[in-house]
């Protein structure tokens, strides 16, 4: 059974201790073909990935709130390499500098076995070897049923004691009533094999739904890696 490292601790969306923050400026930087090229730092990376066309990069530009940020692509596995984007916020007219990794999406691009494993691979070697990984946001389409390419990936993050939260994506594109259901069995899955569950975020990248809560949710945790690299 999973036990849960990561969101122990971490408050609800709705609470009033948490900090919100807005985008100052968001850049893409570098792709990168493994952890080993990634840039060199000291700031909190957060990653982000899904399966193919989980709407990852509408995602992505909804936080930053710019529309071509993350090209978005209506083929799957779009996203081949490990794209960093340094991103400055503001919270109480404190500025915070850190990461958004957008990794390549698990799942149903059509690719050469080969190169699927050199993607798994890669995702892999990232997650469990970053040092500055601070938190990983897992995307989950929120149109479907619990899918056990999803689940299994939630149970490796597991198995790799990896901090992340569950984002339900796409909440706009079916009717509320099927998104809720849908998200309730997946928790309900999770169940089965967890302990405790990991927060999660219902969004729409159209709507712009969960945009200040996840990005309270990074507030929140910039402040925890600050304090620790002060010790």
């Amino acid at each position: 059974m999973f036990l849960s490292k990561n969101w122990m601790g971490i408050r609800s969306a709705g609470s009033a201790t948490l900090r919100y923050m807005e985008i100052r400026s968001a850049k893409y930087i570098i792709s990168s073909p493994s952890y080993l090229d990634c840039p060199k730092t000291d700031l909190p990376e957060y990653a982000f990935i899904g399966r193919s066309n989980v709407g990852k990069s509408s995602l992505i530009n909804m936080l930053t709130d710019i529309d071509r940020l993350a090209k978005t692509s209506a083929a799957p596995g779009k996203t081949q390499l490990i794209n960093h984007f340094a991103i400055e916020t503001i919270d109480k007219k404190e500025v915070s500098k850190w990461w958004l990794v957008d990794l390549p999406g698990y799942g149903f691009a059509k690719v050469s076995i080969s190169q699927r494993r050199k993607w798994e691979s890669m995702i892999e070697d990232f997650l469990k070897k970053r040092e500055t990984l601070a938190h990983v946001f897992l995307l989950i389409d929120s149109r479907h049923e619990p899918q056990k390419l999803d689940l299994d990936f939630v149970n490796r993050m597991g198995k790799w004691e990896i901090p992340f939260t569950l984002v339900f994506t796409k909440a706009d594109k079916e009717n509320q009533r099927t998104v809720q259901g849908n998200v309730k069995s997946f928790l309900q899955k999770m169940r089965e094999t967890w302990q405790f569950l990991p927060a999660h975020f219902i969004t729409s990248a159209e709507k712009k739904t969960g945009r200040v809560e996840i990005l309270r949710l990074i507030g929140e945790l910039n402040s925890e890696w600050q304090n620790t690299s002060k010790k």
